[in-house]
């Protein structure tokens, strides 16, 4: 899948590719919540088999977060691009 969004200035953009499965959200936004993560933006697109998130935070994330945001299962890949 594809997506085509603007940039937020001030913010750092992760990218999560998931198999698309119920509970996949839920997890990911969690991961926000327990790290006192504010999501600025978030994007979604989905076929029947792959999502593909894209989140831009407000806040310095922690490697931890990132780490949690890759042990979700279900994740196929999990990076931060800036």
């Amino acid at each position: 899948p594809e997506v085509a969004l603007p940039e937020h200035a001030g913010s750092h953009r992760l990218l999560h590719i998931h198999h698309n499965v119920p509970g996949i959200m839920s997890a990911i936004n969690n991961v926000f919540s327990e790290n006192n993560l504010n999501v600025s933006a978030q994007y979604l697109q989905t076929n029947d088999a792959i999502g593909y998130v894209v989140i831009d935070i407000d806040a310095e994330y922690s490697d931890m977060a990132l780490a949690k945001l890759a042990a979700i299962e279900g994740t196929i890949r999990s990076r931060v691009l800036f």
